[in-house]
């Protein structure tokens, strides 16, 4: 049967990748507040509350620690919930990536086997391998907390149930190859037979489904940049971004598998399978924006670059400058370096930069965003919220309880869901500020309104209600307390113009000093599909 436009079922029920720009989450938060310590005493760092429900790939997160220099020096605690062992399990693995030694992997390599793990169904054989062995370390650490605090001091599992850890543990070891054999997951196969059921008698004319889809659709929503044949060989194969020969691509992607219950003879089972995105793709995340705005010339009515080769620029850049969050280098390292530094070397030896305060990354259990308001810790605790358009059903009145005050509300709209037809997409974006009314936040009136997010701020405070004349979305710069002062050999982030430009208007952005900002949708509908079962 032929599956209409608006029924939702390309998006699967587990979200593997961002759907829309990724967000700097400190533009979408207030700013600090100065603390009234006395005069000569040591100022305390603020510190930077944010509660995510559902960013799926960490986008936000990256993004928000590689600009974090361009701000005031401010501690990080992002509180992850998510919907899926799986998705907690990708967190690890990309930030240990992100985070990895230059000297173990180089800046380059990183950057392409975070786009061949993050985004394609199937790897070469080099980075299958590298994710064999970071799962199985990564498993390693679980049971054992000290050395998981030791080794990776920004992860907290602490707030994870004992049953849901052994689960991750269970995740990881069936990355390292616990389960041996191609029919273990054979990815090829069950991305076909996703295909098959999703388009159903239009499965031959596939190719012009997905020329329909992107042209009509995805580049009428702002996607230009989405090259055609690199749209139509991630709908075909699920691979998105080949860096290599198409030959090179023929390993199974495990961190892209996921359980869930079928009926099958009557009886409810347990099938392993991909239960994710077939419909749009990874490009949105990374691939449709960038500050180097050269990547986004078009030349004759045509874009120049690709959106894949937008994301390895981007995802280039986040690593380059979150080498400051690496592990610090030892003082037998910094030795051997001046040991080899030529004595007659004209330049001088600059000292460090200063390290940025350090960040953590929480997971909270599933299914506790009904719950989190009944534990005093997070009553009010939080200066940002985030919610992805495939978690929005859990907006409500307790959840905008964990928000303080004058907190922010950013909600992921569902504009780049090609099933959805216009007016569906608008009905979500209504929907979404009834159910964030309700829950007690109102929505930002200033600048141009976004296509991508919806902007909120709690209500129940004077300085709630007056932020929202104070804060500047997009025409004005930054408040003088917001603004980091420009360090030594770095310019200070560009102003935006007074006035916006229509396609500033299309695509808005927050309070940030550099100029654009990014977003990230989810989608969890439950698909109706029959798949293969594997054991």
């Amino acid at each position: 049967m032929t599956t209409p436009a608006g029924s939702g079922e390309g998006f699967g029920s587990v979200s593997w990748w961002g759907l829309s720009p990724a967000l700097d989450l400190q533009a979408e938060s207030p700013p600090p507040v100065d603390s009234d310590a006395p005069a000569g005493a040591e100022r305390m760092t603020p510190e930077l509350d944010v509660l995510l429900l559902g960013s799926v790939d960490g986008r936000h997160l990256l993004r928000t620690l590689a600009r974090a220099a361009l701000w005031p020096r401010r501690k990080f605690n992002f509180y992850v919930l998510e919907n899926n062992l799986e998705a907690v399990a990708r967190h690890m693995l990309i930030f240990s990536l992100a985070l990895e030694q230059p000297d173990k992997m180089g800046l380059q390599e990183r950057s392409e086997v975070f786009l061949e793990v993050w985004g394609n169904g199937l790897l070469r054989a080099p980075v299958a391998a590298y994710v064999r062995a970071q799962a199985a370390s990564l498993s390693q650490l679980i049971p054992e907390p000290d050395r998981l605090a030791e080794q990776l001091p920004w992860l907290s599992l602490r707030e994870l149930k004992f049953r849901e850890r052994d689960a991750l543990e269970a995740v990881l070891r069936f990355w390292s190859g616990g389960e041996k054999g191609p029919e273990t997951f054979p990815m090829a196969r069950l991305w076909d037979s996703r295909v098959r059921h999703y388009l159903g008698s239009r499965y031959d004319a596939r190719r012009g489904v997905s020329d329909w889809d992107l042209r009509m659709k995805l580049h009428d929503r702002g996607a230009q940049v989405i090259h055609t044949q690199e749209f139509r060989r991630w709908r075909d194969t699920g691979v998105a971004f080949e860096l290599r020969d198409s030959s090179a691509y023929h390993v199974p992607n495990r961190t892209l598998a996921s359980s869930r219950l079928l009926s099958f003879s009557g009886e409810r089972v347990a099938a392993r399978g991909y239960w994710g995105d077939i419909a749009t793709g990874p490009f949105v995340a990374f691939g449709i924006e960038s500050d180097d705005q050269s990547l986004l010339r078009t030349r004759n009515g045509q874009p120049v670059k690709t959106a894949g080769e937008i994301t390895q620029h981007n995802v280039t850049e986040i690593f380059r400058e979150m080498a400051a969050w690496g592990p610090p280098r030892t003082a037998l390292g910094d030795a051997k370096e001046e040991q080899l530094e030529p004595a007659g070397s004209l330049e001088p030896r600059t000292s460090a930069a200063p390290a940025p305060e350090p960040f953590t990354v929480h997971f909270l259990p599933l299914g506790s965003a009904q719950t989190l308001h009944h534990k005093g810790c997070y009553k009010s605790r939080f200066q940002l919220l985030y919610v992805s358009c495939g978690m929005v059903h859990l907006l409500s009145p307790d959840l905008g309880a964990c928000v303080a005050p004058g907190g922010n509300l950013v909600v992921e709209l569902a504009r780049y869901l090609v099933d959805l037809r216009s007016e569906q997409v608008q009905a979500f974006a209504t929907r979404v500020g009834e159910l964030a009314q309700a829950a007690g936040f109102t929505p930002h009136t200033r600048g141009c309104p976004s296509e991508t997010v919806a902007r909120f701020f709690k209500r129940g405070s004077s300085a709630a209600e007056s932020q929202d004349s104070a804060r500047v979305v997009e025409t004005g710069p930054l408040p003088q307390t917001a603004q980091a002062p420009p360090s030594e050999g770095r310019a200070s982030p560009p102003e935006p113009c007074p006035v916006p430009s229509e396609s500033q208007c299309a695509s808005p952005q927050g309070l940030t000093p550099p100029p654009d900002d990014l977003a990230t949708p989810t989608w969890s509908s439950p698909p109706k599909l029959e798949c293969d079962l594997v054991p």
